[in-house]
């Protein structure tokens, strides 16, 4: 399984992608509370794709995970206390990770996220980071089982959600 950057060709795949992910992962509305067209959308998806951080992985020519990797944190994540100190530019940050739901608990995701460890680690970067609300607890037992720790907790506004709680999580190279 390999990580392929995606390209504005698949654009089209990556977004009935992404809705098939809502429209068929069992209890989404609970744990990741996804809305296409709130979060995510067609400008962010194809916005990751022109900052060339969007990626994928497929079988068979049928896409099977995907996540953005921007090689950068925003300000919001400043007011965590991190467990090592870097620059914005010095970390890697995973956002709209998802796996197909036919295909869930299979280590997809595991797989997925050890390529965006190992991309990073070529990068240069100090850690990967990331947000995950506070009541997706798979997502939080994904990232714990890979060496992911809690750092802290943000309460953030999103379109599907409103204002919330993040749990912000860190990943140690």
């Amino acid at each position: 399984m390999e990580l392929k950057k995606a390209t504005e060709n698949d654009f089209d795949r990556l977004t009935e992608f992404y809705r098939n992910v809502i429209l068929h992962t069992e209890n989404i509305e609970i744990y990741a509370k996804w809305v296409y067209g709130q979060h995510p959308t067609d400008e962010m998806i194809m916005r990751y794709i022109n900052e060339n951080t969007m990626y994928f992985c497929e079988k068979d020519g049928t896409i099977i995970s995907a996540v953005t990797v921007t090689p950068f944190q925003g300000e919001d994540y400043h007011n965590t206390k991190w467990s090592v100190t870097a620059a914005d530019n010095e970390v890697s940050v995973v956002h709209i990770l998802c796996v197909d739901p036919q295909l869930q608990k299979q280590g997809i995701a595991r797989k997925t996220m050890g390529h965006v460890i190992e991309m990073s680690k070529k990068m240069g970067k100090k850690a990967v980071r990331l947000d995950a609300l506070s009541c997706n607890t798979p997502a939080h037992h994904l990232y714990n089982s890979l060496g992911f720790e809690k750092r802290g907790q943000q309460r953030w506004y999103a379109d599907n959600v409103g204002w919330t709680d993040f749990f912000l999580f860190e990943f140690v190279m």
